[in-house]
């Protein structure tokens, strides 16, 4: 499975511009899957930074490229 940091690199490389860690969590469970929690979080139930809907279609477009949803 691809790590955030390659998928960030993907996307800074391909569109030109960096997405959060936290967005690429959240677009993982938007897509069904059960992403780790960070150890710093305060509070799991809660999102402190969602994924922007404009630039959830492009953490799709990557997670497509390396075969995770």
């Amino acid at each position: 499975m691809a790590t955030y940091e390659r998928i960030q690199k993907y996307i800074r490389n391909k569109y030109g511009f960096t997405v959060k860690s936290c967005w690429i969590a959240h677009a993982k469970e938007l897509c069904g899957l059960k992403p780790s929690i960070s150890p710093n979080r305060k509070d799991p139930e809660k999102r402190v930074h969602p994924c922007p809907p404009d630039k959830l279609e492009y953490i799709k477009e990557a997670f497509h490229h390396f075969n995770i949803c």
